[in-house]
């Protein structure tokens, strides 16, 4: 198996150095397993969004397609589909991802108004503030 850097994805998704991007596919169209940690799904979000100025949609679109691939293991799969759904109804994927690591059901503490509002809409969480 072979764990993957936030660059390797990005150049696939944006292909900005195209041979970068050409040794990048090949990597992930190999045979063996590729490992995405969960913080380096956390990254991808934070670059394409503040670096190459991804829209939401843009940046849902290029995670579930990471994700997605056949030959791909995602470190706790299961809270990174649910924070990408989160995401896609406006809560942010950093904190999407913070509370779906958190198991069923938690309590999360923040001092973020904007994360209490979408987690009290989206019904997902009890956030309170210290």
């Amino acid at each position: 198996m072979i764990a993957v850097d936030t660059n390797i994805l990005v150049r696939v998704i944006t292909r900005d150095d195209k041979a970068q991007a050409a040794r990048a596919v090949a990597l992930l169209e190999e045979q063996e397993r590729i490992f995405l940690a969960k913080t380096v799904l956390l990254e991808v979000d934070w670059v394409l969004r503040n670096t190459y100025k991804f829209t939401r949609g843009e940046v849902l679109s290029a995670l579930r397609s990471m994700v997605s691939v056949d030959n791909v293991e995602v470190e706790d799969g299961v809270a990174v589909e649910q924070a990408m759904d989160w995401y896609e109804h406006g809560m942010d994927f950093a904190d999407g991802l913070h509370i779906a690591s958190a198991g069923p059901n938690p309590k999360f503490a923040s001092f973020d108004a904007a994360l209490q509002r979408t987690a009290l809409r989206l019904g997902i969480a009890e956030v309170i503030s210290p």
